[in-house]
């Protein structure tokens, strides 16, 4: 299994929905939205969204400390 990694093409913000959707095998497009409608919902949706942009590296990063 691979690493999450935020990707450089394709990103919104700070392209942690890209990363979630890649992988788990969804579109950004659905992931966003899943996001989006959980913000209607109680709890730190937006803090757990900066510590995952946080937690995720950059894919180019990911790319560059490679073997």
């Amino acid at each position: 299994m691979t690493a999450i990694a935020r990707p450089t093409n394709g990103r919104v913000i700070g392209g942690v929905c890209a990363a979630l959707a890649r992988r788990f095998g969804t579109s950004a497009t659905t992931m966003r939205v899943i996001f989006l409608v959980s913000c209607l919902l109680p709890g730190p949706q937006f803090l757990l969204y900066i510590a995952l942009w946080i937690l995720f590296p950059s894919e180019d990063k990911v790319r560059t400390e490679a073997w």
